[in-house]
């Protein structure tokens, strides 16, 4: 079985394919000061509790937290006898990253597309919406050109209440209408329907600009956040909450590791 890890700013997915099909999947907060022993010890004790800890044979990680890299790196070979495997741009991922600056396109960024490549072929457009809110563009050959990057609602939310004094946190929930009747609503109207506009505003001007024209990109939604904002839109074709651990597996299964 094989254990995937994405490190995030805020969360940490990981789940263990096996079987053809995912056995289990979890989501921990992110914390960079947790030592190795604390997430090596919550490693194990994850797959124990699904008696999966002794079918496991193989870890792949992706991160855009380089210290927990290393964390997660020493904790999974510490605790779980295995050395996990980095993806990145020295694989063969079966993409090209097309970017300026291919080193600097976040790992996680270039894993979605890897996965999007191969689950939903044809020209693509992901929305991940996590600590921020990254909109890439993926052509029908597997060329990841670029995007789009904003900051992530939970953050425009936080950032809100703090350099307002008056405003207060709110729950991040849709109000009853977009004409907010009270302070609350008003907040909550601007920061779930604001994304949402954001996001299709986004999508119409990236769709404008998709090398591939043939046909309207496909547009997959992910992240932590993106149940806030879906009910609201038609503009996704897909919800895919595994779509990170999705190309993680693609690219270990690719590269054949395992």
């Amino acid at each position: 079985m094989l254990l995937t890890i994405d490190i995030g700013n805020t969360n940490i997915s990981l789940g263990v394919w096996g079987g053809q099909s995912w056995q289990h999947q979890w989501r921990l907060s992110t914390a960079p000061s947790n030592t190795v022993d604390e997430y090596g010890i919550l490693l194990r004790a994850l797959l124990q509790e699904f008696q999966l800890a002794d079918s496991l044979d193989a870890v792949i990680l992706c991160s855009v937290v380089p210290s927990l890299t290393n964390t997660f790196t020493k904790a999974s070979a510490r605790y779980l006898g295995i050395m996990p495997v980095q993806a990145g741009l020295h694989m063969d991922l079966g993409i090209r990253v097309t970017t300026d600056v291919p080193t600097a396109v976040g790992a996680d960024r270039v894993v979605n597309a890897v996965a999007v490549h191969s689950l939903y072929p044809g020209p693509a457009i992901t929305i991940d919406m996590g600590t921020a809110t990254k909109l890439d563009v993926v052509t029908a050959v597997g060329e990841l050109c670029g995007g789009a990057i904003v900051p992530g609602l939970r953050l425009a939310a936080d950032a809100l209440v703090a350099r307002a004094a008056k405003l207060s946190h709110v729950a991040l929930e849709a109000p009853p209408q977009v004409l907010g009747r009270n302070t609350t609503e008003a907040m909550q109207s601007g920061l779930i329907f604001g994304y949402v506009s954001l996001v299709e505003g986004l999508v119409q001007r990236l769709r404008a600009e998709h090398p591939d024209q043939s046909q309207p990109a496909r547009v997959i939604g992910t992240g932590g956040l993106i149940d806030l904002i879906a009910p609201y839109t038609a503009v996704f074709d897909t919800i895919d909450p595994a779509l990170t651990l999705e190309g993680l597996r693609l690219i270990y299964e690719r590269t054949q590791l395992c």
